[in-house]
């Protein structure tokens, strides 16, 4: 488990091979000038693992409404497809507008986890996904305050605040479970296991295909952030026409 929600460069609109795990020189890197403020390498990356986490903490969420243990499962795994669907329309609107291709699909380490969570039940399925989304959370939030703390672009910095406070609820309902260890997990946080940029890497979107959307559920509490009041009414959409609802 390394938690790593890395990306790729393919092209200028498609983020590069940037796990957790390697730091690039380059990252305060001016690529475009846009009026919401210059977009550096860090922030196209960062709008990229918001959306890219979404792919795989939404449907666990759903994994974990069928099969948690507890009432406080539960209610973590509801925040987790709350929070993330909101995020997930966020990052959808604002990524044409700053000319940012999004992932369709998480990393394969990312799908890793929701394929052995999907196979566990009982108390295996409820502790490890406590640790994992712990862990990988954790991960995560030092990201989002360097970026909040750095971006000069506006709409990348409204993006952040969303994920700092989505981030920390989310780690918040997973330490209210009572089973998080601790001392592995933070030990995983820091200590990420060496693995190669292709698991680290979640693959560019299929040409021709709709866009996947995270349908927000119908008790949603969560909200988006209000780009077009930020763009001042210059938006241009969340983007292509959406797939059938994910999960």
């Amino acid at each position: 488990m390394g938690g790593a929600m890395a990306l790729t460069l393919a092209a200028l609109a498609y983020p590069g091979l940037l796990g957790l795990s390697t730091v690039s020189g380059a990252q305060d890197r001016v690529i475009a000038s846009t009026q919401w403020g210059p977009l550096t390498e860090q922030d196209r990356d960062f709008v990229v693992k918001v959306r890219a986490a979404g792919l795989w903490e939404y449907p666990v969420g759903q994994i974990g409404l069928r099969k948690g243990g507890s009432e406080a499962v539960i209610t973590a795994s509801r925040h987790l497809v709350d929070g993330h669907a909101a995020l997930d329309t966020t990052c959808r609107k604002i990524a044409p507008m700053l000319d940012i291709t999004l992932p369709d699909e998480a990393s394969p380490q990312q799908r890793g986890f929701v394929r052995q969570l999907n196979g566990e039940s009982g108390r295996q399925f409820d502790t490890d996904f406590a640790n994992i989304l712990r862990m990988t959370h954790g991960s995560i939030f030092n990201t989002v305050a360097k970026i909040r703390s750095t971006t000069k672009n506006s709409l990348v910095r409204a993006l952040a605040d969303q994920a700092n406070d989505t981030v920390l609820d989310h780690i918040s309902v997973m330490e209210k479970t009572g089973l998080v260890d601790f001392d592995r997990t933070l030990f995983q946080q820091t200590t990420p296991p060496k693995l190669p940029d292709s698991d680290l890497t979640p693959p560019p979107p299929a040409a021709g295909r709709p866009q996947v959307v995270l349908t927000p559920p119908p008790s949603a509490t969560s909200t988006p952030v209000d780009i077009d009041g930020i763009a001042g009414g210059g938006g241009t959409g969340a983007g292509p026409s959406p797939a059938p609802p994910a999960g």
